[in-house]
This record gives structure tokens, C-alpha cells and sequence, in this order.
């Protein structure tokens, strides 16, 4: 097992890669991990390295202390509500590309939540691909509490709860428990042990055509909107034809057909 310290310096993240399993952590417990933008361009810039890192398969994003993240940092917003127009919207600018860069992220993403986590947290955690919490961990969208709204987190929180949900709990701020995020689909599983929940998740992932993966999140990124419409049909006829000519495609194929493991599990 090889494992490395991503070697840039953090100072509100703790970042290692150890056979394959990328991890980004929130290391901020003694503000409850809440973020500024001190942290949303190390979160920015770990998600660049693991992306161009060829020998980062997936990646784990999880939170040292009791909570995941308490969402914004007070004296952050503190900063917000003295800037002009101009300056908020460059910081906003900041917070969606890290939101995008998430959900975009080339290869698999796996939230582990425990405590709190609110606000912008739950935007994160909404971003992954899949997200596990511990039976204690709470959730709110709290932003119309303080006059605002929950605007750049706001596609990924109602692509994952639906839009009836976000009415209920963008409009009323109230907490929800582990038990209703699972059913609005915030999240897949609770489970205490988190690291031990993740392991036959990591496992499969890891098992897993690397291209395929990649390919996955991009046509399910493309088939959002739901229409299926001949551009859909020429487009998903197009991705399975391209993909089974394709190196990792062939060598998928042909691993299974002779009865043995593709190069990626060798």
C-alpha cells in the first residue's frame, strides 16, 4: 500500500492519498469547520491536484471534530456585509466554483458526515456522489434566518431533495435529522462507523473501470433536465458505441471474456 501527504500547504485542510483513495478534510474543528474563503480556494486547489493526480482513483471528504461543518464563518460574514455588490459577487463566484468543481469532480466522490451540517455544508455534501452520515447528524438551511437565501449550493440541494422538500426547508430553516435526510436523498446510508461503512463502498469503487466512472458522471450530468428526445437517443447510443472501442472499454471486454481481472484491478 503506497500512501502520501499531498505535499501543498493547507491551512484549514489535511489532505493525503494512500492506495488510490484520495482524502480532503475539513481541519478546522475549533470553528466547527465552518468556512471562509481562506478555505474555499484550499478546497478548490485540493480538488485540482487529486483531479490531475492519475493515481487518485476517488475521493473521500470527511470533517475532523464532532461536526462536519457549521456552514459559513462568522467573521467571514462579517467581512460579506461590509463588501459592495461587486466584491460579493466575486465571492460568491469563488463558493460556486468550488461547487461546481465538486460536482464535476472526475472520478467518484464520497461524503462521510457526522454532527452538524449546515448551510454551505449541506451543498458539499449534496455535490458528492455519495454521502453517508452517523444517526446524530443534523442538517439546516438556515441562510433566510439572516435575510439571505441559499443560492449558489441551491441546483445541487434541490437536484438531491426535489423541489417540494426545498420549499419546506429552504423556506422554513428548521433542522432535520439523519432519518429525513436519508429520505430526501441528502444522503444514502446512516451509520456510526463511518470509516467502516465506507470500506465495501471504497471497495467496489475501486474495482471499477476508472474511465467508466468518469463516463458515468458525465452522462448523468448530461441527462439532468430528464427530456428524452432524439438528441438524448443519438447521444447515449453515441457514448456506449465510443466506449466499448475505447482502450479500457476493450479492455474490460476482453479481461471478462477471458476470465480474468482488467489491468486497473491488477
Amino acid at each position: 500500500m503506497t500512501s502520501q501527504t499531498i505535499t501543498q500547504d493547507f491551512e484549514y485542510l489535511s489532505c493525503a492519498l494512500s492506495d488510490g483513495v484520495g482524502e480532503m478534510v475539513l481541519d478546522r474543528a475549533d470553528k466547527h469547520n465552518a468556512f471562509d474563503e481562506v478555505m474555499i480556494a484550499e478546497m478548490i486547489a485540493a480538488l485540482d491536484l487529486f483531479a490531475a493526480d492519475d493515481s487518485c482513483q476517488l475521493l473521500v471528504l470527511k470533517a475532523n471534530g464532532r461536526n462536519f461543518s457549521a456552514g459559513a464563518d462568522l467573521n467571514w460574514m462579517r467581512k460579506q456585509a461590509k463588501m459592495d455588490f461587486e466584491q460579493n459577487l466575486s465571492d460568491a463566484n469563488e463558493l460556486a466554483t468550488l461547487m461546481h468543481k465538486l460536482d464535476k469532480f472526475p472520478k467518484p466522490t464520497l461524503a462521510l458526515v457526522q454532527g452538524a451540517a449546515f448551510g454551505g455544508a449541506l451543498g458539499l455534501i449534496c455535490a458528492s456522489d455519495i454521502a453517508i452520515a452517523d444517526s446524530r447528524a443534523s442538517f439546516c438551511l438556515s441562510e433566510v434566518k439572516l435575510g439571505l437565501i441559499p443560492a449558489v449550493i441551491s441546483p445541487y440541494v434541490v437536484r438531491a431533495m426535489g423541489q417540494r422538500a426545498s420549499r419546506r426547508y429552504m423556506l422554513t430553516a428548521e433542522r432535520f435529522d439523519a432519518e429525513t435526510a436519508l429520505k430526501l436523498n441528502v444522503i444514502h446510508e446512516i451509520n456510526d462507523d463511518l470509516e467502516g461503512a465506507s470500506a465495501p463502498i471504497i471497495k467496489a469503487l475501486k474495482g471499477n473501470s476508472p474511465q467508466g466512472m468518469a463516463w458515468v458522471k458525465t452522462l448523468l450530468s448530461r441527462l439532468e433536465d430528464g427530456v428524452i428526445d432524439q438528441e438524448t437517443l443519438a447521444y447515449t447510443s453515441e457514448r456506449i458505441a465510443r466506449i466499448r472501442v475505447s482502450d479500457e472499454g476493450q479492455e474490460g471486454l476482453n479481461a471478462f471474456f477471458e476470465k480474468r481481472s482488467p489491468r486497473w484491478n491488477a
